[in-house]
């Protein structure tokens, strides 16, 4: 099979296939990305992902080309490449969808099968599926639902495969190949859902969609709380306990970020409103605008704690990537607080187990430390933005003490034991916390 786009999809998607057995070629145009992975090396962090690499090049499973020609003799061909947000716009850009389409036209036989995984909006499989069949293949769309830091397990054991495809024998024929791909996820027993096209890409965007509005609810009900008094994790436990709602992604913060979830919701309502059914999912504008919400308000509480005085002093920021587990900054909350608070005039210094170097690339003006207590030594104020366990399970509120000049920290993700941190002398302040 090959994989045509290597970035944080096809990578991990051409790793994991090579790991259950078959053969496979990445394609990506950025030669030093293709060379990166063909030596074993992975271009962003992901856990166990150059562990597969370096394995299933070992085997002889895997390589890497940026020569789309060296897809010909797959039989399954997986498209993987990226659909940003468009510049100016809400809506997906799938300039690079077209492209990498038209380049591997050519190379197509009689009897492949173009899977889609790139997240697109609703009506592209259709467009794509005519030119796909004229060079006598088949399109199907097969949706990724991974999550960043577990995508080499999302990968190997889905909660879910979702395939759609086009009536008639040529589509049945294509969805059997899919099921044979993934036949270890099958056999183990994972639900494999066939749809139409349309309804495969809309599971996607639903998705994402419901995510974002149920992280965004519990943010918007820690608004309500601290205007209240009242104390939104024990709000959160005591709905979660509701089985028609559940716990799972009721932790309320700093919000959501990523290069998914903020343009996917986005692309998502664009398209709605390009179909004449904007009203449907208008209430997705208020969900990112809560979200972009709690940025403002973790400034806010860094400011309302220091007391109104932030030029000059010194601020810890612990996380730059938008969640554990990943060195992702796109739309990293994290790095947006630190950038603000910048701006404010602190001296803002930032660290981070993994995104260190991408976040110092992309915003060289905050100061940077690799050592977290070196980010902590001196400061007025200790701000946790991302929740790794360096900073939630390994840090105690006595270590960090003895480390800074003023005890006050903002808990952004609401991680902390604020009965432990209070009780060692600190000013503790969450998210809709008491």
């Amino acid at each position: 099979m090959s994989v045509i786009g290597c970035g944080y999809l096809g990578a991990v998607h051409a790793a994991a296939m090579a790991s259950i057995g078959h053969d496979v070629i990445g394609i990506d145009v950025d030669e030093r990305k293709a060379a990166a992975l063909a030596d074993g090396i992975a271009p962003f962090f992901e856990p166990r992902l150059e562990e597969l690499l370096r394995e299933g090049i070992a085997a002889g499973r895997l390589r890497f080309s940026t020569r789309m020609a060296d897809a010909e003799g797959a039989t399954v061909h997986f498209l993987a490449v990226g659909t940003p947000q468009q510049p100016g716009a809400h809506a997906a850009d799938l300039r690079f969808v077209d492209a990498a389409v038209e380049a591997l036209l050519p190379h197509l036989r009689a009897d492949d099968v173009l899977a889609g995984k790139s997240t697109v909006p609703v009506g592209t499989a259709a467009r794509l599926a005519d030119r796909v069949a004229a060079a006598g293949a088949t399109l199907v769309w097969n949706p990724e639902f991974l999550r960043e830091g577990w995508a080499v397990h999302d990968t190997l054991t889905p909660d879910r495969i979702v395939v759609g495809a086009t009536e008639g024998d040529a589509g049945a024929r294509a969805v059997d190949v899919l099921r044979d791909v993934y036949r270890p996820a099958v056999d183990a027993g994972t639900p494999f859902l066939v749809t139409d096209l349309a309804t495969a890409e809309l599971v996607k965007g639903a998705a994402n969609a419901f995510l974002a509005t149920k992280i965004s609810f519990i943010n918007a009900m820690a608004e309500i709380a601290e205007a209240a008094g009242a104390d939104v994790r024990l709000l959160a436990d005591a709905i979660g306990h509701d089985t028609r709602i559940g716990r799972r992604y009721l932790g309320s913060g700093i919000g959501f970020g990523g290069g998914c979830l903020p343009k996917d919701i986005r692309a998502f309502a664009a398209r709605a409103e390009e179909l004449g059914r904007g009203e449907a999912v208008g209430f997705l504008h208020e969900v990112d605008a809560i979200n972009l919400r709690r940025r403002d308000r973790a400034v806010q509480l860094v400011v309302d704690a220091l007391g109104g005085r932030v030029f000059g002093r010194r601020v810890a920021v612990l996380g730059a990537a938008f969640k554990p587990f990943s060195d992702d900054i796109r739309d990293s909350p994290a790095l947006d607080v630190a950038v603000r608070l910048r701006g404010l005039g602190a001296d803002v210094v930032v660290t981070d187990p993994a995104a260190i170097d991408n976040a110092s690339a992309a915003h060289p003006q905050l100061g940077y430390a690799r050592d977290r207590d070196d980010a902590l030594r001196d400061a007025d104020a200790v701000v946790i933005v991302t929740e790794w366990d360096e900073y939630r399970r390994h840090l105690s509120p006595e270590h960090a003490g003895a480390l800074v000049r003023g005890r006050v920290v903002i808990d952004g993700r609401n991680c902390l034991d604020a009965g432990a941190w209070r009780a060692a002398g600190w000013t503790y302040h969450g998210m809709g916390t008491r």
